[in-house]
Formats: structure tokens, sequence, C-alpha cells
């Protein structure tokens, strides 16, 4: 074929991808992702997210190859190692033990599905902001070397008292926009946990992901962190800003402690853009060995079923 006839060619079947909606991924003017024909409904993992061992893993009673092993017995695809696990948090660990639970994962036949820090955005000391922004730079450099497509963050433990929230959203988004600058060099997602913290609400939630605007950066949508507002609706309205989620045991929707609504939940999940890791956390007192093989089994059966009566 000709120069000209073949590049006029494929010229055409990239126009034609476009102008039929077959692009793999097509991302709006706010850069969330928007529904692509190739999101097929089996497109879900289940991970583990590392603090339902929280208690044993401070108090040294297991480790994280103890609990990589625990979710390639029980059948995770997938584990979320969150930073403050490894040898020496906050300080990054060495590339040796990076790499051992990298072979680990893979040699289980587990997939990395994110990892996250703590950090304080809403500090009115701009000096600690700062260093919270080092902070995370240096652990999107484990996420990158770990292999893990998210690094998980916070806005802020609260509204700082004699400040208003806009002010505290703009500290907030400046600190944000560096590390998901550094992300993007990285090849690491940077995704807000909305944790009932400074952000409370959807609306808010959604206020700084916009504020951001950029694909590097998205949200771990924490199933139990809407309390103010009707917890099943604030989860929907947040669903296509989703790179990765918390799939929690309970609500405490205006101080009423309740069950999630699993089979809910997973009908929200499914009929939203999202495909990908889901990662489960349990929170509940006693031992996680015991707690998250049951909880692990209803998330299976609640998205299976959503799944079959799509």
């Amino acid at each position: 074929m000709p120069a000209q006839q073949r590049r006029k060619f494929i010229q055409t079947i990239l126009t034609g991808s476009v102008v039929a909606g077959t692009a793999p991924m097509a991302w709006a003017k706010d850069h969330h992702l928007q529904p692509n024909n190739f999101a097929a409904d089996n497109r879900f993992k289940i991970s583990l997210n590392a603090y339902s061992f929280n208690a044993p893993l401070m108090a040294k009673k297991t480790t994280l190859d103890d609990v990589m092993e625990f979710c390639a017995k029980e059948g995770f695809d997938a584990i979320d190692i969150t930073g403050y696990y490894f040898p020496g948090y906050p300080e990054i660990p060495s590339d040796e033990y990076i790499y051992h639970l990298k072979n680990k994962a893979h040699r289980l036949g587990l997939g990395i599905s994110g990892t996250g820090v703590r950090n304080e955005f809403t500090d009115p000391d701009a000096a600690k902001r700062t260093a919270d922004v080092l902070l995370v730079k240096k652990w999107i450099e484990v996420a990158a070397k770990l292999g893990a497509p998210v690094i998980r963050i916070f806005a802020g433990k609260t509204l700082p008292a004699g400040y208003g929230w806009e002010e505290v959203a703009g500290w907030v988004t400046e600190a944000i926009n560096s590390c998901v600058a550094y992300g993007k060099q990285k090849g690491v997602i940077v995704a807000l946990q909305n944790h009932n913290d400074f952000v409370k609400t959807a609306a808010q939630t959604i206020d700084l992901l916009q504020r951001v605007n950029s694909e590097w950066f998205g949200l771990v949508l924490d199933t139990g962190s809407f309390v103010t507002e009707e917890p099943y609706s604030e989860i929907e309205k947040t669903t296509s800003y989703a790179v990765n989620w918390q799939i929690k045991e309970k609500l405490n929707y205006q101080g009423t402690v309740s069950d999630m609504d699993l089979d809910r939940l997973c009908r929200i999940i499914h009929a939203s853009t999202y495909r990908g890791y889901l990662p489960i956390e349990t929170l509940s007192p006693g031992d996680p060995f015991t707690l998250v093989p049951p909880f692990l089994q209803k998330v299976k059966t609640a998205l299976a079923k959503a799944m079959a009566n799509a």
C-alpha cells in the first residue's frame, strides 16, 4: 500500500473509533473516567486492605509476609499494603525489602492494588504541609517500585479552628497538585480517601477532585465514611471518580451504626463505570484471621448477584 494511502487508512480507523465511541478510554473535560465499551462485567478483582490487620501488624504479632500468604490462601486477587506497616515508616524502606514484597506477591499470584500514607494537608503551618508533600512524594517512589498503581492520601484530619473551608481547601489543593505532578512522572495515581475528616460529604469530595482535575488523581471511595448525608446516595454521586475503593462492614450514618447493605452497594458498583480492584477492610474488634474470610465471602456473593441480575 502506498504511504499516502496507508496514512489515510490509519486516520480513517482512528477517526472511526472515536466517532463510534470505541476508544479504549474516554476522558471528560474534568478527566474523570467515562464509560467505555471494553469494561466487561467481570473486571472486578477483590483485594484486602492490610489495615484490616492493623492491630497484629502494629503489635508485631504478624508480618506483611503472613498477611500476603493469608490473602493467597483465602482467594484474594490482590493486597493493598499500607505504608504504616513497612519497617521504619515514615522513612522509606530499602529497595531490597520493597522488591522482596513485590517478588512474593507475584509468586503468590497476588496483585498489589495500592499503598497509602498518613498526611495532613490541612495544617495551618505551611512548613508542615510542605514536609508532608515530601513524605507523599517519597512514598510515590515506593509505590512505583512496588508496582502499586495507586497511592492513598488524605486531605487532613479536620478544619482547623479559625479558618474557613474554602481557604483550607486551597492549601489542600496546592499540596495535592504538587503530589499529582510527581505521581504522573512516576506512573502512580494519587488518590484522595474520603475519611469523614476535612472531607465529609460527596459535594466536598467532588469539589477537591475537580480543583485538581487530573487523570493522575482520583478517589479512594471509602464506603463507610459518608456519615452526614444518606450514604448510598453519596457513594453513587462519587463512583465515577473512583480509582480504588474501601469496602467496609459498617455504616455510621448520623450516629447510627448498621451493617453495610452489600447487595445494594454491589449493585451501585456494578452500575458504575468503575472496573478494577475492590479492596475490603474489616474494622471490627477481634482476630482478623477469623473476621476477614466470612466478610470476603459476603462481598463475593453480593458482587456475583449484582452481575447476574444486571
